[in-house]
């Protein structure tokens, strides 16, 4: 942790995202730059993304597993903010820890897999993707330089799949890069199986927002819930959103636009409650 420079986060209120300056004005273009959000939609214009302690953890757990070159699995329901806390972590990585990230399909096979992986790693996947043991090859000698591969949606995955991955790449002599892997029931996908178990150095499940923060937390999230009365967020926690953050954003969507885009309009338990209604009986 102390060779990655990474802060222990989670300890105090919660913070804006790294990236966003207090002023509003960065050092430099570079550190204005956003980190991808491949996946990741806030619904609400001016909407910001949030280091909550849940955050700060997932940071930490990546940190080590990074230092660690070892294999990680963050999991977690759906809409608890999985993918947004590990972009945040893999953000706050020192630049020369690259990254690779790896999109699958649903239910790929193994040829769909491989030309992921040669994609993701920057490899020919013309002349490569369909020849198995030059791919092969050629993943397994660029897994050797340090760095860490991220798998989102894992539970796509199948059992097989994930063999070949952990244990036909990452047990080859001489791999040094991280293999982090997240996705709701990712977990489960692994656990299946006792021989990739056993190779998961970190498991780190991610919980839903605390509702002891959860006023001060949206209130950061979008300048909508300013004033808003504890009790009535609370509420709204208790009966709709229940700690799910794709959920609050939502409820934020709707009470933006019922508000008419938040111009002197106090939000209050009528306003909290028509934009829940208009999520329907499945939010």
């Amino acid at each position: 942790m102390a060779d990655l420079k990474l802060q222990r986060n989670g300890e105090g209120p919660p913070v804006l995202d790294a990236f966003r300056q207090a002023s509003g004005v960065a050092e430099s273009d570079e550190e204005a730059a956003p980190p991808p959000r491949s996946g990741v939609r806030l619904f609400v214009p001016g909407a910001r993304v949030v280091s909550t302690a849940g955050v700060g953890a997932v940071v930490e757990a990546v940190g080590h597993t990074v230092a660690a070159r070892g294999i990680g699995c963050v999991f977690g329901e759906p809409g608890l903010g999985k993918t947004v806390a590990v972009q945040q972590a893999l953000h706050l990585l020192p630049e020369r820890v690259p990254v690779w990230r790896v999109v699958v399909g649903v239910k790929p096979g193994l040829p769909q897999m491989r030309a992921s992986l040669l994609e993701a790693l920057g490899l020919s996947t013309g002349s490569l993707s369909h020849r198995a043991q030059p791919a092969d090859r050629a993943l397994g000698e660029a897994l050797r330089r340090p760095g860490v591969l991220f798998l989102d949606d894992a539970q796509r995955l199948s059992p097989p799949l994930l063999d070949y991955l952990l244990r036909l790449l990452w047990d080859q002599s001489g791999t040094a890069a991280a293999l982090l892997l997240c996705g709701a029931g990712a977990e489960r996908v692994i656990a299946r199986a006792p021989a990739l178990r056993s190779r998961v150095l970190t498991w780190h499940q991610v919980p839903g927002l605390a509702q002891e923060r959860l006023a001060e937390t949206l209130t950061m999230f979008h300048d909508v819930w300013e004033g808003a009365g504890p009790a009535d967020v609370v509420w709204a926690d208790a009966t709709v959103a229940r700690g799910n953050f794709r959920t609050w954003a939502k409820i934020t969507s709707h009470v933006y636009a019922l508000s008419k885009g938040g111009r002197d309009v106090g939000v209050d338990r009528g306003l909290i409650e028509q934009a829940c209604a208009r999520l329907g009986p499945y939010p």
